[in-house]
């Protein structure tokens, strides 16, 4: 069974057990992980593995703000992933404690635009590590959507596929496309105007939407079963689907654009593992076998510049991680009260109002 298989099954059994995003994977009791699915990859975390003698103990989420209520009510772990927008969140609640980057041995080669940020890092230290970065784009069934219907976000408004459109269970994901669609492309400079005009965006695309998908393995399976054929996507339904040689696209050009994110690593205040043991995982994430971990598994791309040079570009471009010339809302971070504001609207949308 593939590595991408294993991930489905594995993930369809959770839930047909009855387990939620809480679902733990127990091996090395002196480090816990707070993740999203997925990553739990031997090849990622081979340094850490020979190192320790065995995986790490995993904690699972499925979005960042269930990631962030958890930690806030007193979930204790040692590290967790949260994207980047989230940070100053993290910050505010004093949930999190600088990293010491001397620990850290390639800290040096991580791509300083992936950093350049107050809320990443300040003169009280380096509050974050970005590890990995990939898209927000359309996917599509390559037999029974054609490409010029892909060519605009206006698919998702498209009757001919009311009901067969899934989009994230995420609120970053959906306003970044909602605000591309109605031609935003900063999020950090929305005005009353540009915001209603997003969330009337979404509640018109809301009466074509079948399901909310809430991970990757999700989307893959509601695509690989027809019911859906459009979907707002990240890279990892993509290579899911493809894995198993699905007719799967993923347009990344539409007029409009697409967005792009990276998340990261937090240490958080606290923990009760080994500190040794988090610097052990971070020198994982971030050292020379996860730029083709990351890809080969779930096609994202690594933070680290000198190792992600090192792949060949044409694995980049079958992964979709490769260089494209169209607009891009990043997913930076944004006023809190701001992100707030989406999630509460999000909500609302979903519900029908």
């Amino acid at each position: 069974m593939s590595r991408l298989l294993k991930i489905i099954s594995g993930t369809a059994l959770a839930l047909s057990l009855g387990f939620g995003a809480s679902l733990a994977h127990a091996a090395d009791k002196d480090l816990t992980v707070f993740d999203w699915s997925s990553f739990e990859l031997p090849d990622l975390l081979a340094s850490y593995v020979a190192k320790n003698g065995d995986m790490p103990t995993y904690s699972i989420f499925a979005d960042d703000d269930e990631a962030f209520q958890k930690l806030s009510s007193g979930f204790k772990a040692d590290v967790a992933h949260p994207c980047s927008q989230m940070i100053q969140k993290y910050r505010d609640a004093g949930l999190i404690e600088p990293w010491d980057t001397s620990k850290i041995t390639a800290f040096k080669d991580i791509d300083p635009r992936f950093l350049n940020s107050k809320i990443f890092a300040d003169d009280s230290g380096v509050w974050y590590i970005p590890t990995d970065y990939a898209y927000t784009a359309i996917a599509y069934n390559t037999k029974e959507v054609p490409v010029e219907d892909v060519a605009s976000l206006d698919v998702f408004t498209n009757p001919k596929y009311a009901g067969r459109i899934s989009l994230p269970d995420n609120s970053d994901d959906v306003w970044a496309l909602a605000l591309l669609a109605t031609g935003v492309t900063d999020w950090t400079k929305i005005n009353d105007e540009q915001f209603k005009a997003a969330a009337d965006w979404l509640r018109k695309v809301h009466t074509n939407v079948l399901a909310y998908w809430a991970d990757p393995s999700q989307l893959s399976q509601l695509m690989a079963s027809g019911e859906v054929v459009v979907s707002w996507s990240w890279n990892d339904a993509v290579a899911l689907l493809k894995s198993q040689n699905f007719p799967v696209g993923f347009q990344r050009q539409a007029k409009e654009g697409a967005s792009s994110w990276f998340c990261g690593w937090v240490k958080l205040k606290n923990g009760p593992g080994s500190v040794d043991k988090a610097y052990d995982f971070i020198n994982a994430w971030t050292g020379p076998d996860a730029a083709t971990a990351l890809l080969k598994n779930v096609g994202y791309a690594s933070t680290n510049a000198v190792e992600e040079a090192k792949l060949p570009a044409a694995d980049l471009k079958a992964g979709d991680v490769d260089p494209i010339s169209t607009t891009l809302l990043a997913q930076t971070p944004i006023d809190p009260a701001l992100r707030d504001r989406m999630v509460n609207e999000f909500e609302q949308i979903k519900s029908g109002f």
